[in-house]
């Protein structure tokens, strides 16, 4: 499963103090059961001193043949000082806009 894969690398590169991962393709106009959309939290003080970008392009790096079969992929990623500055929260995704096949 695409899913685990995605867990088990990213939790060995990253070793974060907090990790969840999200199948939203269930709100998308794709086949019961798809791994096509996902969200990961991931906090790590492996990201102290990275941009945001520099972050986003790490994971994809560790994720590169999980990338070539999904569709997309929501990125929240965090040091322990900003995951507590969050409330300890990742904001909630937002509504499919498309693929309605309408």
């Amino acid at each position: 499963m695409i899913e685990d894969s995605i867990r088990n690398k990213v939790v060995q590169a990253m070793q974060p103090m907090h990790f969840s991962i999200e199948n939203e393709s269930y709100r998308h106009n794709v086949p019961a059961g798809s791994e096509s959309h996902f969200k990961l939290v991931v906090v790590s003080d492996a990201f102290d001193g990275l941009s945001r970008v520099k972050r986003h392009q790490h994971i994809y790096s560790v994720l590169s043949e999980e990338m070539e079969k999904i569709h997309a992929l929501a990125l929240h990623l965090y040091t322990e000082t900003e995951w507590g500055n969050q409330g300890q929260e990742a904001p909630l995704s937002p509504n499919c806009r498309g693929g309605t096949g309408k």
